[in-house]
């Protein structure tokens, strides 16, 4: 495949108003088409469309199985990132931290949960081997 392909994935939201204040104005998506009933966003050229639901949101006890983010391939992107949240005060569902330090699968990573309780993580892999490959190692997650 020769062309760029982007992400796409569509949640759950209950305003688009706090959606747009959370993802806008905190972290920093572009603002794409919207409607009274969903709104495009742009997550680092990657597309989320938030789509308005009158049934409650239900929370998920922890971060597993179901969250969405990003792996940045740069760590001073990661860490600029976990900058904007900390200053626009996003509260941080999970801190950052290190998993599998001194492994082949030594990752940062922070979790926020917007306003909806959709998780999201965000992490970078110091050997971007470990991103799909290193398949001989068994660890994913922290279960």
């Amino acid at each position: 495949m020769t062309s760029a392909v982007l992400f796409h994935l569509a949640f759950p939201v209950g305003d688009i108003a706090q959606a747009k204040e959370f993802y806008v104005d905190g972290l920093g998506c572009g603002l794409g088409r919207e409607s009274s009933q969903a709104v495009i966003l742009n997550l680092y050229g990657h597309q989320l469309v938030a789509h308005l639901i009158e049934e409650p949101l239900t929370t998920q006890k922890g971060i597993y199985p179901r969250h969405f983010g990003l792996v940045f391939t740069e760590r001073s992107d990661w860490q600029t990132l976990l900058e904007r949240v900390q200053h626009k005060q996003i509260a941080l569902y999970q801190q950052p931290k290190e998993r599998f330090a001194g492994t082949p699968l030594e990752h940062c990573t922070f979790f926020l949960s917007d306003p909806f309780s959709n998780l999201m993580e965000f992490k970078h892999y110091a050997h971007s081997s470990a991103i799909f490959g290193d398949r001989e190692l068994a660890q994913i997650g922290d279960r």
